[in-house]
């Protein structure tokens, strides 16, 4: 049973990124794929420096925990395991990619500047 679970969420988490995150990075933000990023338009070899998608992915991967390894527990405690694999894996794709996905967009199409300095301007 364990292991169906868990494949059930791999499977979410794929349908999650190859149609979801495609849809609104092409619907929603038309994103161009040979657009330069500011760590190649600014490169100052501290803060903007190009790095390897695999490492990118970890940073984002590490990002998007945010409050689900707190919060995720204690949904388990109060009402079960089942609703706290749906809001994890459910509240992932919907709520968390997405901010960290706008988050990027915005990031990136305002040369780096972080969601603060975005605000502010």
């Amino acid at each position: 049973m364990t292991i169906f679970v868990v494949l059930v969420c791999f499977v979410l988490y794929w349908l999650g990124y190859r149609y979801y995150a495609l849809r609104i990075a092409n619907r929603v933000f038309e994103l161009d794929p040979e657009a330069k990023t500011p760590a190649h338009t600014k490169y100052d070899g501290f803060d903007y420096v190009p790095c390897r998608r695999y490492i990118l992915f970890g940073h984002h991967y590490a990002s998007i925990a945010g409050l689900s390894p707190m919060l995720g527990p204690a949904i388990a405690v109060i009402w079960g395991w089942v609703p706290a694999l749906f809001w994890v894996v459910f509240g992932t794709i919907l709520i968390g990619g997405v901010h960290d996905f706008t988050a990027l967009v915005l990031s990136v199409r305002s040369g780096g500047q972080s969601i603060g300095k975005i605000t502010e301007s």
